[in-house]
């Protein structure tokens, strides 16, 4: 299976990271992208590209998720394919992360797809066809220590995406879930938090990582156009969910290693 050419595709946080990849590897299947971002103007790494449009969208706020609405529904008449994807991170020692931080991730990373759905969803529905592809991170899976916000939110989209997944299956509507590890990505640029010793070993995994964003979005794709719901890219992150799974006492070793090995660094 694949996705077919012309399909109709939304994405967020599509003017860099994995977004841009996602917009990259779907203009090569012939897809007609609307990639959204917070950028008051169409972003160099969207200029020349086929099939691609822009509009400004900031998924915090509903004015721009209706305009995105009106959009889609004016030059496309229906929608194909959500990529929910747009983006931030934070974490560090739970005693350091203050309050306007946590409401400041709830907002961008769970509240933003609560609203896609919200906004997309009566539309998909009607047409009895349509994909929501959610970007969580294997941290909504397994839950390393020092990543409380960012382990909260991502858990939340993976816990809204389940619902989802079987409440929309009735109407032909797919939702799938996107889990990876690090992978090299611009996910520094939005890093907060005062636990700076936890920021540096968070931004080194993420500029040290093997895998590319471009890599991720390949096997992202891929397993959307197999219908697959839990997709989680990198091998890393498939070990760890399954020792989480079948192996818990494993599971717990790795986590209070990570633990132990973090304190010393203080």
């Amino acid at each position: 299976m694949s996705i077919a050419p012309n399909s109709r595709v939304l994405i967020t946080g599509a003017a860099s990271g994995l977004g841009l990849a996602l917009v990259h590897q779907l203009v090569e299947r012939g897809c007609r992208v609307l990639g959204t971002d917070v950028h008051d103007e169409l972003p160099e790494t969207l200029r020349g590209l086929d099939g691609v449009s822009y509009l400004t969208l900031d998924v915090t706020k509903d004015v721009d998720w209706a305009r995105a609405y009106d959009w889609v529904v004016e030059e496309w008449d229906g929608l194909d394919y959500l990529f929910n994807n747009a983006g931030v991170a934070a974490g560090g020692r739970i005693e350091l992360s203050e309050m306007d931080q946590w409401q400041w991730i709830v907002d961008i990373n769970l509240l933003g797809v609560a609203r896609v759905f919200r906004t997309f969803m009566p539309m998909m529905k009607g047409q009895g066809s349509g994909h929501s592809v959610n970007t969580a991170a294997a941290a909504g899976l397994s839950h390393p220590p020092r990543m409380s916000e960012y382990n909260a939110v991502k858990a939340g989209v993976v816990a809204l995406s389940e619902t989802l997944f079987h409440e929309l299956k009735p109407f032909g509507v797919k939702v799938s879930v996107v889990c990876p590890t690090f992978f090299r990505t611009n996910l520094t640029a939005s890093l907060r938090g005062k636990d700076e010793g936890s920021q540096k070993m968070a931004a080194t995994l993420i500029d040290k990582a093997k895998v590319s964003a471009d890599q991720v979005a390949a096997a992202v794709v891929k397993d959307v156009a197999r219908g697959k719901h839990i997709i989680i890219p990198n091998r890393d992150g498939r070990i760890a969910y399954r020792a989480k799974r079948y192996a818990r006492p494993v599971y717990y070793r790795m986590m209070a290693n990570a633990s132990t090995k973090m304190t010393k660094t203080d």
